[in-house]
């Protein structure tokens, strides 16, 4: 395949590559709509469907519930509980996707006439998941209903053991299941092994799913003649908690997503949850929020709560109606994602040491007595990135470990840490193709490692040969415009699964360079025709691209590759190019 603009070698020592076709934004003839066809096409879009992704509405992408194995009957059971006055509890998971779902759940029954539980279970003291303890104690208050979110799918054990303590459990998830299922009343998860239809939506969160099995709610109490005299809820509106969910979670974002994520900002933007608009002012937002800002600047406060405070703040903030309430606790997040953040710091910089003599490793596993189990996924994450393959994160305490793990595209991290659950290698794991949780002895994590790189050598391997920057246009510095990025917009929502636009530009000289904050790298570059643009290169001080920007002078010129973004800090809106790559044009 011919490189984009030549480029075999970038400084970071790949090629670049175009998306789709070149799409040149420089010349005359250049339109925002052809750029914006370009940028749905290359990511999948039929050309039939064009019109419908761009502008996704939840119509054109809602399936039948019904397709769903089991969702009926789930619903059938919450419609039952409705009509008797039963107690029922919702059972989240301490993070985004698990607060949305329980909060999307909690809200709509609320709309119905019941007021369900909350029931969160602490990171530290508890662990992943439905335990048969916490069942158990639900059932002996009264709840006769459990419906378990973005959870259960492997909890064999604690669904038993509700089952004897006579307590129905509905699981809603969206994680990998084995073969074997179990023992519940109602599991609806798109990602059964005997899924039919409904396996083509195994990439929605768990908040997405409950949104649907909201729908089949709707509609079984709407046959039973429910809504004759009281008003039906508009699920409708809670789409602003769904897309807060899938982004966070980052759930890919094609088909039914997008239409969750495109008509949920559109909800958010009305700022009619109390406590989203408390958590929208906290985080210091005075514009409507775009997908990017669930996914850095929301996100991270919801899961501040499950990761180092308090795992219910998130649920609470979601379902208060109480505006005093909402700003205590959004401002409570606050703190502690600043807390969140310092922790991070440490464990990163420690897995970053532990993760050297690892580079010939498939698979890259680190672990230290005493990290915090609350940022393991953030410092996976960030050890993914730095090391290009997937990476899992242990944190020991008392001869435990509890894992986190990310991938990149083309390795299931989620079937190989669920294989190496069978083999006896772990106590509990499990997760999807690109991240997964697990629960290790300490004295097998060696052998844990290696049973992964075998696994997923090949795997790995051929996704990183296939590495390229990807690209989707070439465009002059002096058109790098806030109308410019605008129109890149057009194209989104983006996040996983949908890339936002990467573009090219140059050959520019650079002007200007500096290390900002910890270890940005800030640049004012030119191009030929004399025009400037502000760059940047987040977290890049020490590695071969801020090398090159801060290297370069004016008198050698670079290719320039990244998102272009508005820099909206100023008086006025102005764009910058948040830079991925450099490459030498001389």
């Amino acid at each position: 395949m011919q490189p984009a603009l030549d480029i075999t070698n970038s400084v970071s020592g790949q090629p670049w590559r175009w998306r789709g076709g070149a799409v040149d934004a420089q010349g005359s003839s250049f339109r925002p709509d052809d750029l914006v066809t370009g940028l749905l096409v290359s990511r999948g879009c039929a050309r039939d469907q064009l019109e419908a992704y761009r502008n996704p509405t939840i119509r054109n992408f809602m399936p039948d519930p019904s397709i769903f194995r089991d969702m009926d009957q789930a619903a059938e059971r919450i419609a039952d509980a409705i009509e008797g006055g039963e107690k029922v509890t919702i059972f989240g998971d301490y993070d985004v996707d698990g607060a949305t779902s329980s909060a999307l759940l909690i809200r709509l029954l609320r709309g119905l006439g019941m007021e369900a539980g909350a029931y969160i279970p602490d990171r530290l003291m508890e662990g992943y998941g439905p335990s048969g303890e916490a069942l158990v104690r639900l059932a002996e208050q009264g709840s006769s209903l459990i419906v378990t979110v973005d959870c259960g799918a492997q909890a064999f054990d604690a669904l038993a053991m509700a089952k004897a303590a006579g307590v129905d459990v509905i699981v809603v998830d969206h994680h990998k299941c084995a073969a074997l299922l179990p023992e519940t009343h109602s599991l609806v998860n798109p990602n059964r092994l005997d899924e039919g239809e409904g396996a083509a939506h195994g990439h929605l969160a768990a908040v997405g799913v409950a949104f649907l099995l909201g729908a089949a709610l709707l509609r079984t109490l709407r046959a039973r003649g429910f809504f004759a005299n009281r008003p039906e809820p508009k699920l409708i509106e809670l789409l602003d908690i769904v897309a807060l969910g899938t982004v966070a979670d980052v759930a890919a974002l094609h088909g039914l997503n997008r239409a969750f994520v495109t008509q949920g900002l559109k909800v958010m933007a009305g700022r009619r949850n109390v406590g989203l608009n408390a958590l929208i002012e906290a985080s210091r937002l005075d514009r409507a929020p775009i997908a990017s800002d669930l996914g850095f600047r929301l996100g991270p406060r919801i899961n501040a709560g499950g990761r180092v405070g308090k795992s219910d703040l998130g649920v609470r903030l979601l379902t208060t109606e109480d505006p005093d309430e909402a700003r205590g606790i959004a401002e409570e997040l606050e703190r502690l994602n600043e807390e969140r953040r310092a922790i991070e710091a440490a464990v990163t910089e420690a897995a970053i040491e532990a993760s050297h003599g690892q580079d010939n490793r498939s698979v890259a596993v680190v672990s230290g007595e005493g990290w915090h189990p609350g940022v393991i996924g953030i410092v996976a994450s960030r050890l993914k990135e730095r090391m290009e393959r997937p990476a899992i994160v242990i944190g020991i305490d008392g001869g435990t470990g509890k894992g986190s793990g990310r991938s990149i595209s083309g390795a299931d991290l989620g079937a190989a840490v669920l294989a190496a659950k069978d083999s006896g290698l772990l106590v509990a794991g499990g997760g999807h193709a690109m991240a997964a949780g697990l629960t290790v002895d300490a004295d097998k994590i060696d052998r844990f490692a290696d049973f992964l790189d075998e696994r997923m050598a090949s795997d790995v391997s051929r996704a990183r040969d296939d590495r390229a920057l990807q690209l989707d246009a070439v465009v002059a510095p002096g058109g790098v415009t806030p109308d410019f990025v605008q129109a890149l917009e057009e194209g989104g929502p983006y996040g996983a699964g949908w890339p936002s636009p990467r573009i090219a530009t140059g050959p520019v000289k650079v002007i200007k360079a500096d290390i900002v904050g910890t270890d940005h790298v800030r640049a004012i570059v030119s191009g030929k025709d004399g025009r400037s643009l502000k760059t940047i290169a987040f977290r890049a001080a020490d590695t071969a691209l801020g090398q090159a920007m801060l290297s370069a002078g004016t008198m050698r010129r670079l290719w320039l590759a990244g998102r272009a973004k508005i820099d909206d800090w100023g008086p006025r809106p102005a764009a910058e190019l948040h830079l991925d790559d450099a490459a030498w044009a001389d």
